[in-house]
């Protein structure tokens, strides 16, 4: 007996989320036989994650993908000193991956890296800045989702950090807020919260997720604003990605951001990343 399943893509909001359902076109011809999109070879372009040991010699890697947002692939042989897999199964190593898809998982054949960033692992203080950046692209994109915006953003940033120039910690800052913005829960820097003025806002709530303006803001406890850290955040806020990092501020203006994006995480986010320790060494 022969058995169709139908193909279609569900998309939804979940808790501020983006959650996309993908159901594959399959046929099952035999009992436990599975045809159609599985057992095929795929070519996936995107940035290793994370890694991890499997027994020996293999790995077990997670992909950033443009085509299918997250995916896990496990990598056999890849911790062998001669393996082609050595090095493009390693953290920041972006290229495309040709792989071999399974019930459950991916199984890496090959890889074409264009990119190890190796000049940012180069720099200590770079490396931890570029595991905390990964470490928040995992945590908020998804499986089988279209994940391409923190793809892009994860890239340029990774780039930015290259750029001596730039002050790591406002290319931190500047991550994670366009990273609340590509996810739907960025604070709104552009009208009161309360009364809805876009004139005269003074103060940050992170209670209320947002500006109060001169008149509200005698009624709710927030965080008076220097004007600069306002002008960027909505910069961030609205900038495409490709004009992210094109600025600088200065020192006060920096900390007062910093300030404001800890306190928001901690609100909002609720996630400890464990690769921030040691942003504070």
């Amino acid at each position: 007996m022969i058995i169709w399943t139908i193909s279609f893509k569900e998309k939804t909001q979940e808790n501020g989320r983006r959650t996309t359902v993908d159901f594959l076109f399959m046929k099952r011809s035999k009992e436990g036989e599975v045809s159609g999109k599985m057992g095929q070879s795929v070519v996936l372009t995107g940035m290793v994650l994370q890694t991890m040991p499997i027994g020996e010699y293999d790995k077990r890697i997670t992909l950033l993908t443009k085509e299918r947002g997250k995916v896990t692939a496990f990598a056999k042989g890849a911790r062998r000193p001669n393996s082609p897999l050595l090095a493009a199964c390693a953290p920041f190593a972006f290229g495309e991956f040709e792989m071999y898809e399974g019930r459950t998982s991916y199984n890496v054949r090959k890889a074409d890296i264009s990119n190890y960033f190796r000049e940012l692992t180069m720099e200590l203080e770079c490396t931890y800045y570029g595991f905390y950046f990964l470490e928040m692209a995992d945590y908020f994109s998804q499986e089988n989702n279209d994940e391409q915006e923190i793809l892009k953003l994860l890239y340029q940033t990774l780039k930015a950090l290259e750029n001596t120039s730039l002050p790591n910690r406002l290319i931190r800052c500047i991550y994670e807020l366009k990273m609340l913005v590509i996810n739907g829960i960025y604070p709104n820097v552009f009208s009161c919260q309360l009364c809805g003025k876009r004139e005269n806002l003074v103060d940050f709530s992170i209670e209320r997720a947002g500006m109060l303006c001169m008149e509200c803001a005698g009624r709710e406890r927030g965080t008076r604003l220097e004007d600069s850290v306002l002008y960027a955040m909505q910069f961030i806020i609205s900038s495409e990605l490709r004009n992210l990092y094109t600025f600088t501020v200065s020192e006060a203006v920096l900390k007062q951001l910093e300030q404001i994006l800890f306190g928001y995480l901690q609100k909002h986010v609720e996630h400890i990343f464990k690769s921030e320790q040691f942003l504070y060494l």
